[in-house]
């Protein structure tokens, strides 16, 4: 089979090194810096490069840039795309992408289904890409009719050499309402928490508690703020939310209300109790 990556970054080259590691399929590369591509075909992730003129030639197109330069991609190539193609997105979120890709691919008559594997590192671009990244880890599918047996055959086929542990089929309005909780909001929350000045001081003073909320601080400003805005509504949803809560602890602490604290503090653990089925 010969599958086309488009973005030889974090995600696109462990993609690429994956499928080189499990599977004789000729791997075409495409990236906005031609020198990452040649890297990688020296590294031997990529068989050789793609363009305008052998991109019809993919069974498979996978594209792992951001929202904005997805849709901007698609737009430039829908036409050169050839109908037997199956293509995957891997962007982290998924209404707008997939809005623009069901259209193109019915006015083009190429396949479309919205992707979001859920792996990753604070690191990016090729250099910190890895054959392993996506073992066991959920990969989201969004097709545009969820009914087809064949069609989920299909994506299965294209991605099992990446090694994912299974595959969750949803909406792309459900997968972005929760993954405005399960990770955006935990970037903002942790990046915002990183800025006091007493983190400057937390050496010899800080355990797994500081270790655990800091880790996804250090992120990729351009890809998250890109993120942040196509789903601004579920985000803002969740930061409200979080606001408003956070206000709570903050009354029953200034009072030194300790009955009202305490109750914060273990709805809060029977929450977690609740929703890790512990």
């Amino acid at each position: 089979m010969k599958i086309g990556i488009v973005g030889l970054g974090l995600i696109g080259g462990s993609l690429a090194k994956a499928y080189k590691k499990n599977s004789d399929h000729v791997i075409l590369g495409y990236d906005k810096a031609p020198s990452v591509v040649e890297f990688a075909r020296i590294y031997g992730a990529v068989d050789s490069a793609m363009d305008k003129n052998n991109i019809g030639e993919c069974e498979a197109l996978l594209i792992a840039i951001n929202p904005k330069d997805t849709v901007e991609f698609l737009n430039e190539h829908a036409s050169l795309i050839s109908p037997k193609t199956l293509v995957i997105d891997c962007c982290g979120t998924k209404r707008i992408v997939c809005g623009e890709g069901f259209r193109l691919a019915k006015e083009h008559g190429f396949t479309f289904i919205g992707g979001h594997p859920m792996a990753g590192t604070h690191k990016s671009g090729f250099a910190n890409s890895s054959d392993d990244l996506f073992t066991g880890a959920p990969m989201v599918l969004v097709p545009h009719v969820f009914d087809d047996i064949q069609l989920l055959e299909r994506a299965k086929k294209v991605l099992e050499p990446i090694g994912f542990g299974f595959l969750h089929v949803t909406t792309a309005e459900k997968h972005d309402n929760i993954v405005s909780f399960t990770s955006q909001l935990a970037h903002v929350v942790s990046n915002a928490y990183i800025k006091s000045p007493t983190a400057r001081e937390h050496k010899g003073v800080s355990a797994g508690s500081y270790k655990d909320l800091t880790r996804v601080a250090w992120l990729d400003p351009g890809m998250w703020a890109d993120l942040f805005i196509n789903n601004k509504d579920n985000l803002l949803r969740e930061l409200d939310f979080l606001i408003s809560s956070l206000s709570k602890y903050r009354d029953a602490l200034d009072a030194e209300d300790f009955p009202a604290l305490r109750d914060l503090l273990s709805e809060g653990k029977k929450a977690k109790e609740e929703v890790d089925g512990q």
